[in-house]
Formats: C-alpha cells, structure tokens, sequence
C-alpha cells in the first residue's frame, strides 16, 4: 500500500509529523513524503524536520510563492507526472492551504482516492481562501479525518456519507504532547528576558486584519493599553512587518515601548513562549488549538473561528475587531473571571496511530 502524503506550508509540517512516526507500524504501508515548497526556507526546513523528526522529502516540488492562482496551478502541474509515476493507493492531505486543495485535485482526476486530515472545519467565511480550500477537499475526499465535534456536524449538514467520515482527534496536538517535555530545557524566556505568566505573546497576519488600515488601527488601539499593564511578545509575520513599514502604523508600533518586536520563532521556541504565557492574542487558527490544549488564555481577534470547540469549552475567546472587545477580553484574563477549560474529546496523543490504523484497515487490502 503506497501512501503519497502532502507538505507544503509550515502547519502542514506539525501535522503530517505524527503521520510519518505512526506508519512505522505498518511494515506493508509505503509512504512517501511530496513536499511542494509552497513554503520552503532552509530555517524552516532544519526547525520543523529536524526538530519534529519529520523524514527528509522523497519529492520536493519547488513551486515557491505566488497567488492563490498561480500557485495552485503549479502545484497542480507539477504534482500530476508525480501521481502517474508513483502509481499510489492513496493521496493523505493535510490542513487548508493551497497544496490541500491543489494535490487532491490532480490524485482525484487520476481516480486515486484522497484522504483530508482535518476535515469537517468550516468558519462560514467565504472571504477566506482557507475556506473554499477546505470545502472543495472534503467534497472530494473518500475518507475525512475529523479533530472535533463541529467537523461531524457539518459534513452531516453537507451530505457526506457517515461511512467516509472517521472521527479521530488531532494530529496538531499528538505533536504537540510529544515535544512539550521538551520544553524544560530550553532558555526562550530567559533570552527573551521575561518571567511564567508575566507576559502576552501576540500574532497577527490575517489579511483581514493587517491589509486593512481601519481594522489594523482598531486592534493598534487595543494593544496600545494592553501594553501598559504587561509585556507584549510579538514574533512578526513577515506580511505583518512589510505593512509595518509601509503604512502609517509603523510609528505606531515603535512607541509602544512593552511591544516588543521578534524575528519569527521555531517550534519548539515559540511553543515554550505560549505555555508560559498569561494570554495569547492571536488571529491564527492551530494557536486556538495549541493554547486550549495547554489551557493557557487565548483571545482571537477574528469575527469567526473554525474551531468551535476552542470556544465552547476550552480557553478561546472569540471577540471579533472592535477595540472595546479586544480589551473586554483582556480584563476576563486580568481579572481571573474565565471558566476552567477543558481538553476536548481525543485530544490525547493518539489521533496519527487512529487515522493510519483507518487508512490500513480501508486500503490495505
């Protein structure tokens, strides 16, 4: 049974890590790892491969940086000669990005079934390039791996067969309960110069919010206070700084003296600062995951979320742009007012070793 697996942006890299450790049981499975260099640096390459012992690539695609169109054209050119030499049972996707949807296009028109890790998660939100990606690979998809409660409800609403959908947990928190005892050892805080629970860690790199001046200066004006009571960690998105530096907002940022502004952390760095963080702000989707996982604050500064479950029961707070909800948020955090959390169900380690037990049971034979 030859597996073709799909990489191409870096929270693929988090999620296929498991993947590729669980197919070790498998002696009759062959997989083999397609990277399409939808995102590719040498950095990242060493952080994420090395650090999650993630194998090198069988394939590497090279397509690099374009539009939404242009890149997904060339991941699917490039990935096809792929398929029709490698012959494989199977096409496992990760995710939402473009190599998502771009590789289970091409194995889908060559008749080989597609497998979505991930599946099921909808913000309703068809300004987000994510989401027509995600709604496109579950409409194709033979078999969909679902993380939560919500991915099983709307894929019922939309008519997929029971029989297609397995759920499974979340392969973002299988690594991420693998790497945490590795987080002792390291020294981010101490560098960075910050004490546990002292500070905030913030991203931003959402179009919605950074390419679009009156919603980036309503959040400026929320951070602005917030940044007066405690220190704010900002590793920036390098979308984040190029607006930065090219709008009026750049003189902004420079006088809020407790932002401080950080290159782009790896994994394992970036992991130790939210666990030891007092509250996250964040517009990214797997943060909302990895914060109710450690149980630490998380406020999402996004008008939807398609991970509902962060939300419902575990440590999110959705709250939209508007600057008196931002800090409404905060003050819950301040103030201690915040329910406990709770780990939503099969967020235990365990969904790479369900999901590849799945595929051999569907697929082996």
């Amino acid at each position: 049974m030859k597996v073709i697996n799909i990489v191409g942006a870096r929270p693929n890299f988090v999620k296929i890590a498991p993947l590729m450790e669980a197919y070790k049981a498998y002696p009759d499975i062959e997989p083999l790892l397609v990277h399409t260099g939808q995102h590719y640096d040498k950095k990242m390459s060493e952080s994420f491969f090395d650090v999650l012992g993630i194998p090198t690539p069988d394939i590497h695609l090279g397509v690099g940086s374009g539009s939404h169109a242009s890149q997904t054209a060339a991941i699917m050119t490039a990935f096809e000669p792929v398929v029709l030499e490698h012959k494989p049972d199977v096409v496992l996707v990760v995710g939402d990005v473009n190599s998502t949807v771009a590789c289970s296009l091409v194995a889908t028109k060559l008749h080989v079934p597609v497998v979505h890790v991930e599946a099921g998660l909808r913000s309703h939100d068809r300004e987000m390039p994510e989401e027509i990606n995600r709604v496109v690979v579950d409409a194709i998809s033979s078999m969909l791996f679902v993380t939560e409660q919500s991915g099983l409800d709307n894929l019922k609403k939309e008519g997929v067969a029971d029989e297609k959908v397995v759920f499974t947990g979340n392969v973002m928190i299988d690594t991420l309960l693998r790497q945490k005892p590795k987080l002792a050892n390291l020294t981010t805080l101490e560098d960075v110069g910050v004490a546990p629970r002292s500070y905030g860690l913030l991203t931003l790199h959402r179009p919605s919010n950074v390419d679009h001046p009156e919603t980036f200066a309503r959040i400026l004006t929320a951070l602005e206070e917030i940044q007066q009571d405690i220190p704010l960690l900002f590793p920036m998105h390098p979308r984040t700084r190029k607006n930065m530096e090219s709008n009026q907002f750049g003189e902004r940022i420079k006088a809020m003296h407790n932002l401080r502004l950080l290159d782009p952390l790896d994994y394992l760095n970036f992991m130790h600062l939210m666990s030891e963080a007092k509250v996250v702000l964040t517009d990214s989707g797997g943060i909302q995951e990895e914060t109710t996982q450690l149980k630490v604050p998380c406020i999402t500064i996004r008008e939807n979320t398609e991970r509902p479950s962060t939300c419902e029961i575990g440590s999110n707070q959705l709250v939209g742009t508007q600057t008196q909800a931002i800090l409404d948020a905060y003050n819950k955090v301040k103030d201690g007012t915040l329910p406990e959390p709770q780990i939503p169900p099969l967020w235990d380690g365990k969904a790479a070793e369900r999901i590849v037990a799945a595929l051999h049971e569907r697929f082996a034979g």
